[in-house]
């Protein structure tokens, strides 16, 4: 029987060393009640490579020349990309009517440059990135701002998709039909991103766990990371909101997901109570120069 017709079992030794390969490049951990997904996943790696065992496999993807390219195509594979344009709307109403404003009104005084840069983390398909654009380009007080909003993610696939900016009906299910009409093109049945909102955002591979590829995507004001912690366990969780620190300017915000907090992960941030969300906020600098 050839290989690619096989049923290759996963022995629970293999289970452990390729779950924890995965973990150490990406952070994300599956835990034992998840061998059948990773047995069910990584299989059709298996009849690509014409490999016989997941020790074989887990060989492979220590030492061979080609192992980089296929640790893509596993975080590809293991990887959830659900999402659509304006999720989480209280959220966004939070960003729109009350952080960004704020945000402005402390550049203005403080007689900073009027330039705003936001980090979307865990951006998936793009309609994250490009749903802050669309915000962005709605608010009044930022006429004649300079805006760039960086979108990364560990799956090429969804990059893919991302910088294509064309998109299905399934993705709009929580949009206005203002945006829909104001900032999409019709394209053969589904929508293209208008260049304005598209010229706005930078999409670009990222591993959280890339400290070095990190520190190079320099300071932002505002960083999303929504529906992406919950997957990684209290030691990465620790590292990535530490990171996510170091690279927000002094007052900016960092937005999570609603079922995720830096509680046990992070003294760091406030918590700051608006109208529409609480959101964290990496504390300003005090008068005297130190940080409350």
């Amino acid at each position: 029987m050839p290989v690619a017709e096989q049923a290759i079992l996963m022995p629970d030794e293999e289970f452990r060393l390729l779950r924890d390969l995965v973990y150490a490049h990406s952070g994300l951990y599956f835990g034992d009640d998840a061998k059948y997904l990773l047995e069910k996943r990584l299989g059709r790696r298996l009849a690509t490579h014409q490999l016989k065992s997941y020790r074989e496999y887990y060989q492979f993807l220590k030492f061979n020349r080609k192992r980089e390219q296929e640790l893509e195509e596993i975080m590809d594979l293991l990887t959830t990309n659900e999402t659509y344009f304006f999720r989480e709307a209280y959220q966004l109403n939070a960003f729109s009517d009350e952080i960004l404003p704020e945000l402005c009104k402390r550049k203005q005084a403080a007689g900073e440059p009027r330039r705003i840069r936001i980090w979307s983390a865990g951006c998936s398909s793009g309609e994250e990135p490009y749903t802050i654009a669309m915000l962005l380009l709605e608010q009044q007080c930022l006429q004649g701002w300079q805006l760039e909003i960086v979108g990364t993610d560990i799956s090429q696939r969804v990059l893919h998709q991302a910088r294509r900016g064309i998109y299905g009906r399934s993705a709009f299910r929580m949009t206005d039909d203002y945006y829909l009409l104001k900032y999409f093109e019709p394209q053969d049945g589904s929508f293209r991103i208008a260049d304005r909102v598209r010229q706005l955002v930078t999409i670009s591979h990222l591993n959280l766990l890339d400290s070095t590829r990190m520190a190079m995507l320099g300071s932002f004001d505002l960083i999303f990371c929504r529906n992406v912690i919950i997957y990684f366990d209290l030691a990465v969780k620790k590292q990535v909101i530490a990171s996510f620190h170091g690279a927000l300017r002094d007052g900016g915000f960092l937005l999570l997901g609603h079922s995720e907090s830096l509680m046990n992960i992070s003294t760091l941030f406030t918590l700051r109570h608006y109208k529409n969300d609480m959101v964290y906020q990496k504390p300003l600098l005090s008068s005297a120069g130190g940080m409350s």
